[in-house]
């Protein structure tokens, strides 16, 4: 009897056509129709590792808590997608959320933290939970155990904006 191997498989990057629809919602961020897209995306700019040019790259919001300006991304093609590598050499960077800019750093979270926020995600999401599991080869039947575990084999990134709005109301002494 063989086991299952449970490591995920990475989909592959894409390229043709697909790469031109997944890059469409940044002219929509440019034009100014950020807002269009709701709460669930944000435009991403991280400098290239490489190259030192500007990047963009829109992804999808798993959490957002607008009071500590915070906002947490997965990053569905792993940790060898390119914006994932840019933003562990620079994590300071800038994001639009809606229309407005902010000035953010990345931090990176452990499998523990990432389990959590998947559980929690698939309660509000079950329906993507499920498809985005599924995209990146790990198992989850939508329950809460699976969730977790396909949350600690899924790279997420926590965006803290710099100097977000606890400091100018004078309460920076309470810690997250």
């Amino acid at each position: 009897m063989s086991q299952r191997n449970t490591a995920p498989r990475r989909p592959r990057l894409p390229a043709g056509w697909r790469r031109v629809a997944l890059r469409l919602p940044i002219l929509l961020f440019r034009a100014g129709l950020g807002p269009l897209v709701g709460r669930r995306l944000l435009l991403l700019h991280h400098t290239g590792r490489v190259s030192g040019l500007d990047r963009m790259v829109v992804l999808e919001v798993v959490s957002c808590d607008p009071h500590r300006e915070t906002w947490t991304v997965a990053s569905g093609f792993g940790p060898k997608a390119d914006w994932y590598q840019n933003l562990r050499k620079q994590p300071k960077t800038l994001i639009q959320f809606g229309n407005r800019p902010h000035a953010v750093t990345a931090h990176f979270l452990t499998p523990d933290e990432g389990a959590e926020i998947m559980a929690d995600y698939a309660r509000r999401h079950p329906r993507t939970a499920r498809r985005l599991c599924a995209f990146m080869g790990v198992p989850a039947d939508g329950g809460d155990t699976s969730c977790r575990e396909a949350g600690r084999a899924i790279p997420f990134v926590r965006l803290d904006a710099d100097g977000h709005r606890r400091h100018e109301r004078g309460d920076a002494h309470r810690s997250a």
